[in-house]
């Protein structure tokens, strides 16, 4: 009798697999006790739609976003799953195409277009992708889905009903904000981004947005900028996916992963490009780290420089005897980690999935 050995990470292919909307939640089988206690949603976003028609996306962080919740109560946990029906999303869906350009997979123009109005769609300017795909956090009573662009969507977390897309860059100075702030015990949320700053040259800025406002009016009509960093390169932002925050200081770490913003803005208008296409490494820079603080928020013009690494997320910062401590997650050299997440490759048999992984940055 041959007894057949399933390998672990045997079903990690249908991560990968395009998934639908569920029309009501689902019963969720438990293992074990969930503590009675237990009440509340857990929110969760990622990708959902790998293809439209017969076009496929590319990358890891191009699928369309799907909103994920478990209800907890006595005990009991329900499922339940939506699209965000952002513009890339509606518009891919109505069309059956890729409209909008994602990370990794380049839209095409609409092929029904003739080569005239093809060429002044071009020159429209860059179309940034609302794909909120990362995140969702709470901004006063509101929640909101996210992604690294310009692009914010409220939505009801109750329903999973998507309500209105938010352009941060009508309130800040910003090309984008992270998908991972701080948020302080009242609700005060702090977010990071990259900007034009002094003497047209690239910098980064970080954003408070209040908490609920008593008038009951929107609290991200007031958001501000309360501290700019430098940037290394002029034109060459840091890539920057998360930033530290103690009791009285944000911490940014400068990493040798940058955008080539001469390269971003004339990709589209030139060839097939894409995000992933604007990143570069370099490889002299080495890490630099800066400090600020908190409030009123003042540049400390020191910087501490290291090693090369790549570095997503901080884990923590805190303050300790008159030091400042972080702790990061991040890899060892230059190279960045994004370039091993195409779908092809985590699509792939376990053992080149494996063999990828050891050519990789190492953590």
């Amino acid at each position: 009798m041959v007894s057949r050995f399933e390998h672990p990470a045997g079903s990690y292919k249908k991560i990968f697999e395009t998934c639908e909307d569920l029309a009501e939640a689902l019963p969720a089988t438990v293992t074990g006790r969930i503590p009675p206690f237990l009440k509340g949603s857990l929110l969760r976003l990622g990708p959902g739609l790998f293809e439209i028609g017969d076009e496929p996306f590319y990358h890891l962080f191009d699928g369309q976003a799907l909103m994920h919740k478990f209800d907890f109560k006595n005990g009991q946990v329900t499922y339940f799953r939506k699209f965000i029906r952002t513009d890339a999303y509606v518009r891919a869906i109505t069309e059956k195409r890729v409209v909008i350009t994602e990370f990794g997979t380049f839209a095409y123009p609409d092929p029904c277009k003739n080569i005239f109005s093809r060429f002044f769609s071009y020159f429209k300017g860059v179309e940034v992708t609302d794909n909120c795909l990362v995140n969702v956090y709470p901004i006063g009573e509101d929640y909101y889905a996210v992604t690294e662009t310009n692009y914010i969507t409220k939505v009801n977390v109750e329903t999973l009903e998507t309500l209105k897309k938010v352009d941060m860059c009508n309130y800040v100075n910003i090309n984008g904000v992270t998908a991972h702030p701080h948020i302080e015990k009242d609700g005060t949320v702090y977010n990071i981004g990259n900007c034009m700053g002094k003497g047209a040259s690239l910098a980064y800025n970080i954003v408070r947005t209040p908490p609920t406002q008593k008038d009951k009016s929107d609290p991200i009509e007031k958001s501000k900028v309360v501290v700019q960093f430098p940037s290394a390169e002029r034109f060459k932002p840091s890539y920057v996916h998360s930033f530290g925050m103690s009791e009285n200081y944000f911490v940014f770490v400068e990493t040798p992963v940058k955008i080539n913003l001469l390269k971003f803005l004339s990709a589209w208008s030139i060839r097939g490009s894409n995000y992933m296409d604007c990143f570069e490494s370099n490889e002299s820079q080495g890490t630099l780290f800066h400090i600020a603080k908190k409030d009123p928020g003042e540049y400390i013009d020191v910087k501490f420089k290291g090693a090369a690494i790549g570095m997503f997320h901080h884990i923590n910062t805190f303050e300790d005897q008159g030091f400042i401590v972080f702790d990061l997650c991040s890899w060892k050299g230059f190279e960045f980690v994004y370039n091993y997440l195409w779908l092809a490759n985590l699509r792939a048999n376990w053992d080149e999935v494996k063999k990828a992984a050891m050519m990789a940055p190492q953590p």
